[in-house]
């Protein structure tokens, strides 16, 4: 499989978003094993989940937002289209 390319400053996105979910599991004390047990995926998988690996599937990232009661977090992603809306409003006028 390729590895995806990532510019630095969305590299840095990703790990935060990966450190964001390292601390919402640690706030909830669960293990690494608990989650990656409760996720369905491998301790390898949810420790490249927590420091945002961009090579990781977006289902086990889902995975996990579930397991942490975040699943509703991840209709967030690309909810608000601003710049979409502004290009429709372009070709109403």
């Amino acid at each position: 499989m390729k590895k995806q390319i990532l510019l630095p400053k969305y590299k840095a996105l990703l790990e935060q978003m990966g450190e964001n979910i390292k601390l919402a599991r640690k706030r909830r004390k669960l293990t690494t094993i608990q989650v990656a047990e409760r996720a369905g995926i491998a301790r390898s998988t949810l420790y490249l989940v927590e420091k945002g690996d961009s090579g990781v599937a977006i289902g086990a990232y889902f995975n996990v937002l579930r397991v942490l009661g975040l699943q509703a977090d991840f209709l967030k992603l690309a909810a608000d289209d601003e710049f979409g809306r502004k290009l429709q409003d372009l070709e109403l006028l």
